[in-house]
């Protein structure tokens, strides 16, 4: 099953994460199927690729809760 998640990237105490597509089973930061943006928690800045976020929920990808409410946040899901 696909999934919607973050990876993690960043230094040590300095997370940043990545918004990537990827198989449930894999681990956190596995190699993704696609990479379709990114998120800075510490800063609050996120620079999302809409359509191609739009396009793998269509195919019915799942985000998990963190992504869903991000997305929410950024008002690309109602």
């Amino acid at each position: 099953m696909l999934k919607l998640r973050l990876k993690r990237a960043g230094r040590k105490r300095s997370p940043s994460y990545r918004l990537v597509i990827m198989e449930n089973s894999y681990r956190r930061d596995g190699r993704p199927i696609d990479e379709v943006g990114h998120y800075n928690p510490i800063s609050k800045q996120y620079n999302f690729e809409v359509d191609k976020i739009k396009k793998w929920l269509s195919y019915g990808v799942k985000p998990t809760e963190t992504v869903l409410n991000l997305l929410k946040k950024s008002k690309i899901i109602d």
